[in-house]
């Protein structure tokens, strides 16, 4: 018993936990929880709603604390060790999940409920957590044959572990490359920052000079700001190369088995792909009304991005001569156009965005809006001394959430900024549980002269995973799998999108906005140039994410993936209609397009754009009556961010909005209209 993972725990103990507890540790979670769940399956009263579904809930609270403990350090804080331990965790997982899935005794009693569910007077969140309860069965094989579920046991099996392997060799190919520079020539353009965190981290591998990688505070100040065209290539390419090298990293056949798999998994379901089974629980619902909602967006934005490439192309070639515009030019030229247009870069913007600044900043509209305040708790356990761990309370000084933020880049961490939980909010025993959430994120580090200071893009990413937070923090729902997040992936992106609307406004800006030198608030030319150049290329911005979406439906809805045999060319066909820049064969987007081959989002991607609607037409809804208008977040607050997943989202946007959520909204913030 001297595994701190068996034992009852409140915040994560992560000082106590070796990797050597996690297998086991899982191995006995997994065996708990299955007794718990021959317990229903077994009960020989006849089913209700409470000793079928309610207890079925209740089931593997520690193994989905332990599971989510271990696969978020697999994200923010991996090594060799924890990769192997994960190869061998998911499998074994996987296969607990679809014995309980191809329970039949289990599902039987669960399908007695569903089918005589007028008869127990339930309210709406008992007959969501019913209805999603009874789906999660149907939809994963409790309908199939003997030999359907063992072929259906084996696909789940083998997709666990191609999407572990995808993101190992993403993560690999991340950390493999680095350019190393020792002519101050070849850093030239680059502001002083970023040549600072350049040569820090050239000096902490032991050499002279400075050093650029693929993590992003490296390198996308290089490719917006370093003169020297042929290194910005150098890098473009290596960026664009990961995992799609001849190398033991090379994604490519995981990306086709992946695809074929989930096709296989779909067909054996009864659907007609992997696209047409994912958005039967979502708001989109087919794969037409996602292509329809592409291009009709694609549409409207290709004119304008037409026209921003045509006059981009222009601008190069007048001020270097550059004959033809390619993808390593798009960042540098793109943000030289925006100075002479707006006369504003980030290296102006900067010094206002020291980082400790913004995060007060993010906490105070949270007060403003929803009274919340934020004390920070050393006394909570943490996984890196990076990380940052909070008590959030409420008006009347109760607990709402425990709070970590994770904000800078290291070696065992993945790209990018995500939310996650590691324990979600319920009411259980008539307690109200309250919810722990973690944002990661990876923004320059302090160097020994100069602090964290955020670009623009930085601070609207930060903002994006507190909205995520601030969902999964508010969460106020009687069952954990309706909690929080727990809500269709299209509307999931609601909360965090339209919290990047306050960024633009001079109300909040002044709340947090000062140099970190002098204390001077930002000048108010400056925001008036940020809201200004909000829309700046917003059309070739709209076309890339439209991108991306028409990329995963091709992926996920092609009618047979077997047919595909070579990645790259099919790639180069769904990118047919959205591309402006010249092709480069040495590149390829799937092999590295974690989002859809690693995490949640095939046949999704598309949803950041659905959910850019609702929030354009939400924080329309607050510009109405002021942004901190505490009627209209009050009506956020109890409509949407502390529903979770209790009710149909378009219901609940209802209920907040007063009619449904208006296109015209997102096409005028945008300027396409």
């Amino acid at each position: 018993m001297n595994n701190p993972l068996l034992q009852e725990f409140d915040t994560a103990p992560f000082s106590n936990i070796e990797n050597e507890h996690f297998l086991p540790g899982i191995k006995e979670l997994i065996e708990r929880t299955k007794a718990e769940i021959d317990a229903i399956a077994n009960n020989h009263q006849e089913p209700t709603f409470q000793n079928t579904v309610e207890a079925l809930e209740n089931t593997g609270l520690q193994l989905d604390r332990a599971t989510s403990i271990f696969f978020n350090l697999n994200s923010a804080e991996t090594s060799e060790e924890i990769q192997k331990i994960a190869q061998k965790v998911s499998p074994l997982l996987t296969a607990f999940s679809n014995d309980l899935l191809l329970n039949e005794a289990l599902f039987k009693r669960v399908k007695a409920v569903y089918d005589n569910r007028s008869t127990f007077n339930l309210n709406t969140e008992q007959n969501t957590l019913l209805d999603k309860q009874y789906k999660s069965f149907s939809r994963n094989g409790a309908n199939l044959s003997e030999v359907q579920k063992k072929t259906l046991r084996k696909l789940d099996a083998d997709l666990s572990q191609l999407k572990l392997t995808f993101g190992e060799n993403v993560l690999a190919e991340t950390n493999a490359y680095q350019m190393h520079l020792t002519d101050e020539s070849d850093v030239n353009g680059l502001p002083v920052g970023a040549k600072e965190a350049a040569a820090q981290a050239a000096e902490e591998k032991g050499l002279e000079g400075w050093l650029i990688t693929l993590d992003y505070p490296s390198y996308i100040p290089f490719m917006k700001y370093a003169t020297n065209r042929e290194l910005r290539k150098k890098l473009s390419l290596a960026f664009g190369a990961r995992a799609f090298q001849d190398n033991k990293n090379n994604n490519e056949a995981q990306v086709l088995k992946i695809a074929n798999l989930r096709h296989q998994r779909a067909q054996l379901l009864g659907y007609e792909s992997h696209a047409h089974f994912v958005l039967e629980e979502r708001m989109a619902e087919t794969p037409e009304k996602v292509r329809s909602f592409l291009n009709e967006l694609l549409e409207k934005a290709k004119p304008a991005a037409h026209k921003e490439f045509e006059e981009l192309a222009d601008f190069a070639k007048n001020l270097d001569g550059i004959e033809q515009l390619q993808k390593w030019d798009a960042a540098f030229y793109a943000e030289k156009l925006k100075q002479k247009k707006f006369d504003l870069d980030d290296e102006k913007l900067k010094p206002y965005f020291k980082l400790e600044h913004v995060i007060d900043g993010v906490f105070t509209v949270a007060k403003k809006l929803y009274g919340l305040s934020f004390a920070i708790d050393n006394s909570i356990d943490k996984y890196h001394h990076d990380v940052k761990t909070y008590r959030v309370t409420d008006d009347e000084g109760a607990l709402v959430a425990i709070f970590y933020a994770d904000f800078h880049p290291r070696p065992g961490k993945r790209q990018g900024a995500w939310m996650t939980s590691y324990k979600p909010q319920q009411k259980f025993h008539g307690i109200n549980d309250r919810p722990h959430i973690s944002i990661v994120c990876n923004f320059t580090k302090p160097t020994p002269t100069t602090p964290s200071l955020l670009t623009f893009n930085e601070v609207t990413t930060l903002f994006h995973e507190f909205g995520h937070a601030l969902h999964g923090m508010l969460a106020n729902t009687t069952y954990k799998s309706l909690s929080g997040t727990s809500v269709y992936w299209d509307f999931v992106e609601l909360p965090s999108q339209i919290l990047e609307n306050w960024c633009y406004e001079k109300e909040t800006l002044e709340l947090f906005a000062t140099h970190y030198k002098t204390g001077e608030v930002i000048p108010m030319d400056l925001v008036e140039k940020i809201k200004a150049s909000a829309t700046f290329h917003e059309g070739m911005q709209t076309l890339r994410q439209l991108s991306f979406g028409l990329l995963d439906m091709a992926w996920h809805a092609h009618s047979n993936p077997a047919e595909i045999s070579n990645v790259k060319t099919f790639e180069v066909a769904a990118f047919s209609g959205t591309q402006l820049y010249p092709e480069t064969p040495e590149t390829c987007m799937s092999t590295a397009f974690s989002h859809i081959f690693q995490g949640g989002y095939s046949a999704g991607y598309y949803s950041y754009k659905w959910a850019e609607v609702l929030d354009a037409d939400a924080f329309a809804y607050f510009q109405e009556e002021g942004i901190f208008n505490k009627k209209i977040a009050d009506k956020f607050k109890t409509f949407v961010l502390s529903q979770g997943g209790t009710e149909d989202p378009m219901e609940l946007y209802i209920k907040f909005r007063g009619q449904k959520p208006n296109p015209d909204a997102l096409l005028k913030r945008a300027g396409l209209i």
